[in-house]
């Protein structure tokens, strides 16, 4: 049975090529496309993309719609769904302004790539994620403990995340050189670290806690005073893994080594707070906290402002909308205590009484 079709091949090379040197996509984005098209290939049965018709993005969709999730075991997420469509009409918009297309296939023909309208509002609808509340993630820090080296590192992994709220991928890649704990900042320079769209960044510590400075500051300590690492050896390296005495795998200690990705923080996060009885939080997770911190502590615009870009974030409409929505527990505490101190009348008011508030409103400017 066809696999793939030579042709197909040929021009999805180019398109690769395309979304990478002129749309300076990631490696990552740009694996999620191909996997994308690589679908739809296989619902055509790997037919010529000369050939395409409508009816063949019909079916891709009618596929979908019937696919299992191999990892839950239900039918795939709307908005996995609405994914792979977007990358599939993106490609086939482009594919109509290519030689030996154009004359196939119209522009419009990608449009039959999208959702339907009610389809399309349950993949994009924003759902309420757990965030963890920093008494919860202080009473993980406080029931960890540091009896080793590995033991160290995980506490202050935890730590540091709430104190800088850097994302995994970023801290996975840290080298000491890049914190600085007297003037109590960290450099994220894109040209050693994996900062989301390679930025450089440079986070000032959150006001969370003399605490949870101390944890990192001892980490720092640490491995520079007894383990004798250098400005370029990782902030929290890798688990050195060996043959123990009873002859298995162990864990043996600490590598001078970076994490290759993110996966073995996101295990350690995971383990620190199910032991303790909690949910699992993410990393992640731990930026919405400080963005709520931040919506009850700053008083000025500017205030946020700062409290915005430290999280890398360049607009405060992403801070606002992204990471500081408001639970609904809280939601319905913040309404509860407006009820109480509200002192809105039902009885109606008159046109003097209206007057006089307008004229005070005015005043008040």
């Amino acid at each position: 049975m066809r696999k793939h079709h030579p042709k197909n091949e040929r021009i999805k090379r180019q398109y690769f090529a395309y979304l990478e040197e002129a749309k300076r996509m990631s490696d990552k984005t740009t694996d999620q496309v191909a996997a994308a098209i690589a679908l739809f290939e296989q619902s055509t049965g790997y037919k010529d993309f000369t050939a395409f018709h409508i009816e063949q993005a019909r079916k891709f969709k009618r596929d979908m719609a019937g696919n299992i999730n191999a990892a839950t075991g239900k039918p795939l997420a709307k908005a996995t769904m609405r994914s792979r469509l977007s990358h599939v009409k993106a490609f086939f918009h482009w594919l109509a302004g290519q030689p030996g297309y154009k004359s196939r296939i119209k522009y419009s023909d990608s449009d039959y790539f999208n959702m339907s309208g009610n389809d399309t509002r349950i993949a994009t609808a924003k759902r309420e994620n757990p965030v963890p509340s920093a008494e919860q993630i202080r009473h993980v820090l406080n029931s960890m403990r540091a009896g080793t080296d590995i033991k160290k590192r995980n506490r202050a992994l935890i730590a540091f995340t709430f104190l800088t709220g850097l994302r995994d991928d970023a801290m996975a890649s840290l080298k000491l050189k890049h914190v600085n704990p007297q003037s109590q900042a960290v450099f994220q320079d894109a040209r050693e670290v994996r900062t989301k769209n390679r930025k450089t960044v440079t986070t000032w510590f959150f006001p969370v806690g003399e605490d949870v400075e101390q944890i990192v500051g001892e980490w720092i300590d640490f491995l520079v005073s007894e383990r004798v690492y250098g400005p370029d050896d990782p902030l929290f390296p890798s688990t050195r893994v060996g043959t123990s005495e009873k002859g298995g795998f162990a864990a043996l200690g600490l590598t001078r080594e970076h994490w290759s990705n993110a996966g073995a923080i996101r295990k350690i996060f995971k383990q620190a707070f199910e032991t303790n009885g909690l949910p699992y939080f993410n990393p992640h997770s731990f930026r919405k906290t400080l963005a709520q911190i931040g919506e009850r502590t700053c008083r000025t615009p500017e205030d946020f402002k700062a409290w915005s870009q430290n999280l890398g974030h360049e607009q405060v409409l992403t801070t606002f909308t992204n990471y500081g929505a408001v639970s609904s527990h809280r939601q319905a505490e913040i309404m509860n205590n407006m009820r109480q101190r509200s002192c809105i009348s039902n009885q109606p008011i008159n046109v003097e009484t209206l007057n006089r508030a307008i004229d005070l409103l005015v005043g008040c400017r």
